[in-house]
C-alpha cells in the first residue's frame, strides 16, 4: 500500500552555489559515498542536486518535512542500485524514526539536465 508520495525540483545552480561557497555544506548533506559519486560524474553539480531534491522528495513522503523527521540529510544516502536506478540508503538514527519502521519499500525517480534537478519518491508501507 502506498503510504507517502513526494516530488521535488531545484535549480542546479542554486546547489552549486551553496557548495562554493558554504565551508562544510557538501559534508553536512551528502554522505561520503554520495560525495565520492557525484565527484566522479562529468557534471557533478546536476547529480548533487538531483540527491537533494530526491532527500527533500523522501521527507515530503514521509509528510514530516525536514524539521520535524529526525532526519538530518546527510542520513539519506542516493546511490546508484545494483542495475545503476537510483536507491535510498537510510542511515544511523534515521532507521529509528518512527515514520521509517512503518516503510517495506522506498521508489526513487531521479532526473537533471544543466540547469534543473528534480525527484520523485513513492514509499510503500
Amino acid at each position: 500500500m502506498i503510504i507517502g508520495i513526494g516530488t521535488d525540483l531545484i535549480e542546479v545552480a542554486r546547489v552549486a552555489s551553496k557548495i562554493g561557497k558554504n565551508q562544510g555544506f557538501r559534508e553536512l548533506v551528502f554522505s561520503p559515498a554520495e560525495i565520492e559519486y557525484c565527484e566522479k560524474q562529468a557534471n557533478p553539480y546536476e547529480s548533487y542536486a538531483a540527491r537533494f531534491a530526491g532527500k527533500e522528495a523522501f521527507l515530503k513522503a514521509l509528510s514530516t518535512g525536514y524539521g520535524g523527521s529526525g532526519i538530518h540529510f546527510h542520513q539519506i544516502e542516493i546511490l546508484p542500485g545494483e542495475h545503476g536506478a537510483p536507491i535510498i540508503n537510510l542511515l544511523g538514527e534515521a532507521l529509528d524514526q518512527p515514520g521509517v519502521r512503518k516503510l517495506r519499500k522506498i521508489f526513487i525517480s531521479l532526473s537533471h539536465v544543466k540547469e534543473m534537478a528534480m525527484a520523485m519518491v513513492v514509499l510503500e508501507g
